[in-house]
């Protein structure tokens, strides 16, 4: 894997945004920038080279007008998630505009944007506008592997843009009988349990980490809406492809859906690579 973050565009504001991100986070850790464009035959008239050229052209003029990181572009054929998820398997990270024109829309919200963030070899960031910077990080984390890699991620970010790192984990209460003698008291149970052993996952994290500061967060609540809620004053949002109990589907299906429509800020989706799985 080449050390260098690919990002995809198509002359949309929200790709414009996603190159703004991706330059910025190039620069913060010692990347190299590579924009990319999926260029279908026949969209633009002719084989619409000349029009997918001019889209990396502007691209690569703004990343280049930022400073600070090497910049190459390429300007690939062929269906649009096959093509992006080849160059997910040659890259530190990939980034994407929330929707765009043309073979990018409906990138985020439909089958394409969730066969992208959902199979891509590494981490797929979507941005939906120009990123304001604050100095905390979120991560959703529920102790699976794929929430191990999107902690990985999380902590690389924080460290690098030195912020805080929040770690959010929500949890649904068995249903008892509210005619049960001890109902309140198992509740309240339920409850320290779930803080204990959210707390006791996070722990090794903060012992391997002490560079960065790593806070928590657990509620009995869904998590999707505990990650909206701190995204309100997040710079990113990380979650994994995939995890489980409360972030089970946390980027699948119609509660992935609730997380890319609600929040505005940056959203990393984060996969193992092939050799990290077990």
């Amino acid at each position: 894997m080449t050390r260098q973050i690919v990002v995809a565009v198509d002359g949309s504001a929200p790709a414009t945004a996603a190159v703004e991100w991706a330059a910025a986070d190039a620069r913060r850790r010692g990347l190299s920038l590579r924009i990319v464009h999926v260029c279908e035959r026949g969209r633009h008239g002719s084989d619409g080279t000349e029009h997918c050229a001019e889209i990396l052209d502007v691209a690569a003029d703004r990343a280049r007008a930022l400073g600070g990181v090497e910049v190459t572009t390429e300007l690939l054929t062929g269906q649009v998630a096959p093509a992006l998820l080849a160059e997910s398997a040659k890259s530190e990270s990939l980034v994407l505009g929330s929707r765009g024109l043309g073979g990018f829309k409906g990138l985020v919200m439909g089958s394409v944007g969730m066969a992208v963030a959902g199979h891509a070899e590494g981490p797929v960031v979507v941005v939906r506008s120009t990123p304001v910077e604050r100095g905390l990080v979120v991560v959703g984390y529920d102790g699976s592997e794929h929430a191990d890699a999107a902690m990985e991620y999380a902590i690389d970010q924080a460290r690098h843009r030195d912020a805080e790192l929040r770690v959010v984990y929500g949890w649904t209460m068995p249903v008892f009988s509210p005619y049960a003698v001890t109902y309140n008291s198992l509740i309240e149970d339920v409850m320290r349990e779930e803080e204990h052993a959210a707390r006791e996952r996070i722990a090794p994290w903060q012992e391997r980490n002490l560079d960065v500061r790593i806070t928590d967060a657990q509620a009995c609540e869904h998590p999707v809406a505990l990650l909206i809620e701190a995204a309100e004053e997040a710079d990113l949002v990380v979650v994994g492809s995939r995890g489980l109990g409360g972030l089970a589907a946390a980027v699948l299906g119609s509660v992935s859906h609730g997380v890319l429509h609600h929040v505005s800020c940056p959203v990393a989706v984060v996969r193992p690579r092939p050799e990290e799985d077990s």
